[in-house]
């Protein structure tokens, strides 16, 4: 055993400790204590956590993912920066199309962040490259998070008749009680070929932009 003179500081705290006849009240006042706070402590089962998040949507048709990324999604970047209370921008650039997703900082009241994207958005309309629509601006809230993602593959259909299935399987989940929404992301959509006849619109003296 170790002489009592050599014990440091924190030996010395402790012998005082485990010899005082005070440890034990203190030991039950801190679990008192302890639980007294976890009592009085506020706390919710859902607690709402505002974060803002805001999806834009450009269309470019015909444009390569390239292309769509150097006209529209640079800029339009460029511009989502300067909004105040911007944390984050994730972008995307497809093949006739540009997806951004703008996230504010926690705590940022969501309807101003709205407005002012929109402001910044509307005031800068006259930079839309020839061939790009107008960004489609849609508000997201936190709890928007997909819990399901279905993918269907086969050998045997084609990517027609996979969407059809897929049609199938949207009506039937969009039905059940609580679900908010179900997209068909994919697939070939159902399309209607229009084969006109030039003797019969010169007989009628119509163009074909007039059909």
């Amino acid at each position: 055993m170790r002489n009592p003179e050599e014990l440091g500081i924190a030996g010395r705290v402790a012998r005082a400790f485990i010899n005082s006849k005070l440890t034990p009240l203190i030991i039950l006042a801190s679990i008192a204590v302890g639980a007294f706070s976890i009592w009085q402590l506020p706390r919710e089962e859902e607690p709402q956590i505002i974060v803002p998040m805001i999806d834009i949507f450009v269309q470019m048709p015909g444009a390569s993912a390239k292309e769509v990324e150097e006209r529209v999604t640079k800029p339009m970047e460029k511009l989502l920066w300067e909004i105040p209370g911007v944390e984050y921008i994730y972008s995307t650039s497809m093949p006739g199309r540009s997806m951004a997703i703008v996230r504010f900082y926690v705590g940022e009241d969501e309807e101003d962040a709205i407005v002012r994207l929109n402001q910044k958005m509307f005031a800068n309309f006259d930079l839309i490259p020839p061939g790009a629509s107008p960004p489609l601006i849609k508000p997201r809230s936190i709890d928007d998070v997909p819990i399901l993602a279905l993918t269907f593959w086969s050998e045997r259909y084609d990517d027609f008749q996979l969407r059809q299935v897929a049609g199938q399987v949207h009506d039937v989940v969009k039905q059940v009680p609580d679900v908010s929404v179900v997209e068909i992301i994919g697939g070939q959509r159902r399309e209607v070929r229009v084969t006109l006849d030039a003797q019969r619109l010169a007989a009628y003296n119509l163009t074909p932009l007039q059909v």
